[in-house]
């Protein structure tokens, strides 16, 4: 999958509201709801419905939930192997599961990324050193689609 076609079908949904559980563009998603919205657009039917979630994703459990579905899903990249479309997967605590999403719209010099952030919305945000810091794993989409 061409990683500008990935980022422009991301950038589509800026502006989306955040919603949790949602995955509707320009009505309401999160930073699952966003890769599964970029899935639709992409690559046509999803693999599999997400089951219901918490705010909290697994966390309480410690159990990666989000991680193992993306490596059934996703090709696993290598952490230096950065492309612009990749998929992000951060750890927004410490010793916490990974539990958010974000797709890599540039990289190099100013890198940036796109994700659904609570109490926002869709927006491309530059991918700072602390959100650097956070990446756990980095995939990209399979080939094929719609």
């Amino acid at each position: 999958m061409d990683g500008e076609t990935v980022v422009a079908a991301a950038r589509d949904w800026i502006g989306t509201p955040y919603r949790h559980q949602g995955s509707v563009r320009g009505a309401g998603c999160d930073c699952l709801g966003l890769l599964r919205g970029v899935w639709r657009d992409l690559l046509g039917d999803e693999p599999e419905a997400p089951p219901a979630y918490s705010r909290d994703w697994s966390e309480p459990q410690g159990d990666e939930l989000l991680w193992r579905a993306a490596k059934r899903h996703l090709l696993v990249k290598r952490p230096g192997d950065e492309a612009p479309g990749d998929i992000l997967l951060f750890q927004m605590r410490a010793g916490g599961v990974a539990k958010h999403i974000g797709i890599a719209g540039r990289v190099g010099e100013r890198p940036s990324f796109i994700h659904a952030y609570s109490g926002h919305a869709v927006l491309e945000s530059p991918l700072s050193l602390p959100w650097r810091r956070r990446i756990v794993a980095r995939f990209a989409l399979p080939e094929g689609g719609v």
